[in-house]
């Protein structure tokens, strides 16, 4: 049996080696009333076959709506993935979550990841890119860490867009909760773009973080950000949920962003309910001693052969505990291995195609809704997801689209009480034309 491959001898040997005279002498350091002593409610014991079973019945209970079409994104994003990708990752060589420490038996692997890098930093601009993080949340909480070690303490106050995400915004909070540093939220403007004024009077900025596109699906002026922080001696910090938007829009790294980060699950990465992602963080070679995670860089063997080797990995593991960069102890090496197969088999003139096709796409779904009188609050360009305030009402015919597997964005109200009847909407190159149509019939019936 699979599950339990100890037979009663080897546990045996095991207690005797660690010097216990039972299983239960493992937990004796942990308090009795922490422990659990009844009964495990579990059902009776199944066969192989039987679990195999009854799994599948389980999973067939679920509503997996193949034919429900959802106008969502909020940070996930519904993109077709080459056939290339799957196959390709499908190679046993790439499943694995070990480090790649030592180079000589790891070429594939720190290739692959240096690879990422390159094209990492070509899709955003930028010098150099790391091995990756857990996701866009922790890179851009990172990213604001990152810049108060390259301030050496003393500027202690990060700016943070209130156009964020919420969900990255509250990753920033936990991590900067038992520190003394300091978080300033800006607000936005009528066109939804970040309102940069308040940056003006603070004379303790370490960094200037956005969203672009933010999460109202504008595109923010990333100049202008890199220049109101740059004026306060202060880092630019880009972040985004929708790095595809880069091969249409202006790189952060040519409008003058110091560090640009976020989540790259639209690159290749299949939604999954949820999960994983990608950490995305790039930044000015300057700065590369003050990154988090690990950089592969490429070099050559004593033959003169071009080889590649883990060059830079400032955590405590591996530097004096003072000296480390962050605590990340892992980067997410098989969805980087993803993302660097679906930019490689669209190429860039494949990426720009697409980012256009979700562009467009967005545009006529926007100009429908306009024509059947329903408001678009925010003026600012967009990519593929934008804000649609409905009449008053709206959440009753909401609930009946999602009874009938359409699920028309995300009501805004939750993280925003001022945006009562705004909904986030987004569409991708997955959607057709008859499916925006359908859509802008049922909302306006």
């Amino acid at each position: 049996m699979r599950y339990l491959p100890h037979t009663s001898e080897d546990v045996a040997e095991m207690l005797q080696a660690v010097g216990a005279q039972s299983l239960d002498d493992l937990f004796s350091t942990i308090p009795k009333d922490c422990r659990f002593t009844g009964d495990l409610n579990l059902p009776p014991a199944m066969t192989e076959w039987d679990l195999t079973n009854h799994m599948a019945e389980l999973a067939g209970r679920m509503a997996a709506w193949p034919e429900c079409k959802v106008f969502v994104g909020a940070g996930s994003y519904s993109h077709n993935i080459p056939a290339s990708v799957p196959y390709l990752l499908s190679r046993s060589e790439f499943s694995t979550a070990y480090t790649p420490y030592q180079p000589e038996i790891s070429q594939g692997t720190l290739q692959a990841i240096f690879e990422y890098q390159t094209l990492a930093s070509r899709l955003l601009g930028m010098e150099v890119a790391n091995a990756s993080m857990y996701d866009g949340a922790s890179a851009l909480a990172e990213a604001l860490l990152m810049a108060i070690r390259i301030a050496r303490g003393k500027k202690t106050t990060v700016a943070v867009s209130k156009l964020i995400h919420p969900m990255y915004r509250q990753v920033v909070r936990t991590y900067f909760d038992p520190t003394d540093y300091k978080i300033v939220e800006l607000d936005y403007l009528p066109d939804g773009s970040t309102d940069l004024s308040a940056v003006e009077g603070m004379d303790d900025l370490a960094a200037v973080a956005v969203q672009s596109p933010n999460f109202f699906g504008c595109v923010e002026n990333i100049q202008a950000v890199s220049d109101a922080a740059h004026r306060h001696k202060a880092l630019s910090v880009i972040g985004f949920t929708e790095p595809l938007a880069y091969g249409l829009f202006k790189s952060p790294g040519s409008q003058g962003a110091d560090i640009a980060c976020g989540e790259g699950q639209s690159l290749g990465i299949p939604q999954s309910y949820g999960g994983p992602g990608l950490g995305m963080f790039t930044a000015l070679q300057k700065y590369v001693r003050s990154m988090p995670g690990r950089l592969i860089g490429q070099t050559t063997d004593k033959d003169g052969e071009r080889g590649f080797v883990l060059t830079l990995a400032t955590r405590e593991q591996h530097i004096r505990r003072e000296k480390a960069t962050s605590n990340i102890c892992s980067n997410q090496g098989l969805c980087a291995t993803m993302t660097t197969m679906y930019m490689a088999s669209l190429g860039g003139t494949g990426i720009r195609k697409v980012a256009r096709l979700n562009r467009d796409k967005a545009e006529y779904m926007k100009s429908e809704l306009k024509k059947a009188g329903l408001e678009i609050p925010f003026e600012r360009p967009t990519f593929n997801e934008f804000v649609v305030k409905f009449p008053e009402g709206y959440e009753s015919t909401y609930q009946k689209l999602i009874d009938r597997q359409i699920v028309a964005g995300i009501p805004l109200e939750c993280h925003y009480p001022e945006l009562a009847d705004h909904y986030l909407l987004c569409v991708t190159e997955t959607h057709s034309k008859a499916d925006i149509d359908a859509l802008v019939k049922e909302v306006t019936a």
